[in-house]
């Protein structure tokens, strides 16, 4: 499965959200983002299917993928193909569920755990915090551009870098092998999230 294109993978906080979540990304699909995630873990599993569902028609509008962060079970639910798991997921299982044609991912923070990717289960895995970030403040020790050269030269699978991605940073968590990059809350909290996702994509080149 190659990863959606452009490499850039919007995660949704509604908490820092400054407008409903539908909003947001159709500004940002419209934008040439083509690729988002729903991470909305305090709700319920049925909140959450009902959210992605209500979701999918404005992804598939711009031919975007959209992906559940957690649960394989939301995913299927909510008719998506793409799931993202937490570190230490079971991949096998999703694979299973899912199909060869779905896009599975996991997070991971180090080198170990880079190494023991398996690239006929997972498509890519996201690395990070690269940079502090104000969206999760205290999350691990920032690992860097230096941090994300190793863990990419440790994996077989696409290596997406988030934590405090800016436009400025892109050029370097790109040049340390970086396949794309994730950001949350600098579109959440952006007045004009067209314009912040059109800032990354015109980075990543």
């Amino acid at each position: 499965m190659r990863l959606p294109e452009p490499p850039l993978l919007l995660v949704t906080d509604r908490k820092q959200a400054t407008a409903p979540l539908a909003d947001i990304l159709a500004a940002a699909f419209a934008a040439g983002c083509r690729w988002a995630s729903l991470r909305e873990k305090d709700l319920t599993v049925p909140e959450q299917v009902e959210l992605a569902r209500s979701l999918l028609p404005i992804a598939r509008k711009w031919n975007a993928r959209l992906t559940v962060h957690g649960g394989v079970s939301i995913a299927v639910a909510a008719g998506t193909d793409c799931v993202h798991l937490a570190a230490g997921g079971d991949v096998t299982g999703a694979r299973t569920l899912l199909g060869r044609g779905a896009l599975v991912g996991i997070s991971i923070h180090g080198i170990a755990e880079a190494r023991s990717l398996d690239p006929t289960l997972v498509d890519y895995a996201i690395a990070g915090p690269v940079f502090e970030t104000a969206s999760k403040p205290g999350y691990g020790p920032a690992l860097g551009p230096a941090g994300i050269r190793a863990i990419a030269a440790a994996a077989r699978v696409p290596i997406i870098a988030i934590g405090g991605v800016t436009a400025e940073r892109v050029p370097d968590i790109v040049a340390a092998g970086a396949a794309g990059v994730a950001v949350m809350g600098s579109v959440m909290r952006a007045r004009d999230p067209g314009s912040e996702v059109a800032a990354l994509l015109a980075a990543l080149g």
